[in-house]
C-alpha cells in the first residue's frame, strides 16, 4: 500500500499534462485580450455580410 502511494506521488505524467493545459489557457487568454479589437472588427464584418445575404434572400425573385 505504501509503495502505491509513493509511486502515485512520484508520477509526473498527469502534472505535465495539467501544466500544458494551464499554459495553453493562459496563452489563449493573452491573445484574446490583446486581439479583442481586431476580433470584434472581424465578427462585425461577418455579421454585416450575413445580414446582407439574409436580407437579399428575403426579397422576391425577379422574373
Amino acid at each position: 500500500m505504501n509503495a502505491r502511494i509513493r509511486k502515485f506521488f512520484k508520477e509526473e505524467d498527469g502534472v505535465t499534462a495539467l501544466e500544458y493545459g494551464l499554459l495553453a489557457a493562459v496563452v489563449a487568454g493573452i491573445i484574446l485580450f490583446f486581439a479583442r479589437d481586431g476580433l470584434t472588427a472581424v465578427f462585425r464584418t461577418i455579421l454585416t455580410k450575413l445580414q446582407g445575404v439574409v436580407t437579399n434572400s428575403d426579397a422576391p425573385a425577379a422574373s
